[in-house]
């Protein structure tokens, strides 16, 4: 196990009516509220009349900023930071899924810098300060809710980049359960995705002596699994809901990969993809994830070998540890074809046209990779092997 420093700041209230303590939270940070939303199905639900009544009600100065795209983009971003600088906004309120929560950390970001927010992404600048964010949690998927992670795309250069803080963590975050029940069968399909994306990237390391740490990952595996096809044949169970969407939190809010070096390789290479052709997250991630375990197999079987018999209960018996670990590997593959995820890049009519770009923007800018340390010539073999 790794040396580590563990400090997550931001409170959650999470069940049925918490939303209730929106308004004596959020006026400990501030009246001056900037409402940020996505695309429109906090109205579809009420929730976006609850939150207006709620702010009313403490005496807030409401500003909004609507129609936060899938992969947010830059520009929505400042056209929040601008608002927060121009209206003297002290707190930013983000309701809805991930997106809106990673736009929102950029515009708290942003709004206390004098420089352009996108520096943050390039690295040329860390964050030193941020507006108080609180979150209103409407899809169980990215963890942003509990994490100071940010991805935004910047999309005239056609890249998608993430930062990180510890400015950015929501000061709080509500999660009810019941705002997720409307949630369309494929958005559900890509947050089940993500999550188990989130925890393969912490759990396939190579630290030795992390018991624990190993437990936790296959804790928030199996309980996706085994709750997956009830939020998709019943998106109204309150209880599989209510494990998905906790499941989402635990997968990224740093508990699970304490002292532990995670990969994160799989999460680059589909940024870049999701950067030109605008594709879902969790659908980019589902293609790739099972090309990825196949081609770092050989680095680390037993992890793999792990996997399949403590998550996948494959039956080990009169089997090499290759063999354990290729049936856990495509035990996966069948699982997200269950669920109704994509399983090859030619599913959103992707070719290999622009595999050298991707490519090459994968390994621009760092190194990509710990369980496999992954080469230009790397992605491109993964990204052919998921045409």
């Amino acid at each position: 196990m790794d040396n580590f420093v563990f400090h997550n700041p931001t409170k959650i209230f999470f069940g049925k009516g918490q939303i209730e303590h929106l308004g004596k939270e959020i006026i400990n940070y501030g009246k001056k509220v900037l409402f940020v939303t996505g695309g429109g199905s906090v109205k579809r639900i009420g929730l976006y009349d609850k939150v207006i009544e709620i702010l009313k009600e403490e005496k807030c100065n409401v500003y909004e900023l609507s129609g936060v795209e899938p992969n947010p983009r830059l520009s929505t971003v400042k056209k929040g930071i601008e608002i927060c600088k121009s209206e003297g906004i002290e707190v930013v309120l983000a309701v809805g899924g991930g997106s809106v929560l990673d736009a929102s950390k950029a515009i708290a970001a942003g709004a206390k810098y004098d420089g352009d927010v996108w520096d943050f992404y390039t690295r040329k600048a860390t964050i030193e300060d941020a507006l108080p964010l609180a979150t209103v949690l409407t899809l169980a998927a990215t963890g942003s809710e509990m994490n100071g992670n940010s991805v935004v795309t910047n999309w005239e250069t056609k890249e998608k980049l993430g930062t990180n803080s510890i400015h950015i963590y929501p000061k709080f975050s509500i999660l009810d359960p019941t705002y997720t029940y409307s949630v369309p069968r494929d958005q559900t399909v890509y947050g089940i995705v993500d999550i188990m994306a989130h925890v393969f990237e912490q759990y396939f390391s190579h630290t030795s002596n992390t018991p624990l740490q190993d437990q936790f990952c296959e804790s928030v595996m199996r309980t996706v699994i085994d709750n997956s096809e009830a939020v998709l044949e019943r998106p109204d169970d309150y209880d599989a809901r209510s494990n998905i969407l906790l499941s989402g939190t635990m997968a990224l809010n740093n508990i699970i990969r304490m002292g532990m070096a995670g990969d994160w390789a799989t999460h680059m290479i589909e940024h870049e993809v999701s950067a030109i052709y605008d594709i879902p997250h969790g659908g980019g991630l589902a293609i790739i994830f099972p090309n990825w375990m196949k081609y770092v197999l050989d680095e680390g079987i037993e992890k793999f070998k792990r996997y399949a018999i403590e998550v996948w209960k494959v039956d080990a018996t009169g089997k090499t540890d290759k063999e354990i670990a290729l049936e856990g590997i495509e035990k996966t593959r069948e699982f997200f074809n269950r669920i109704g995820a994509p399983s090859r890049l030619k599913d959103y009519n992707i070719g290999d046209e622009n595999i050298e770009l991707m490519a090459e923007k994968v390994v621009k800018r760092r190194t990509v990779g710990q369980y496999k340390k992954l080469t230009k010539e790397d992605v491109k073999n993964i990204l052919t092997m998921s045409l």
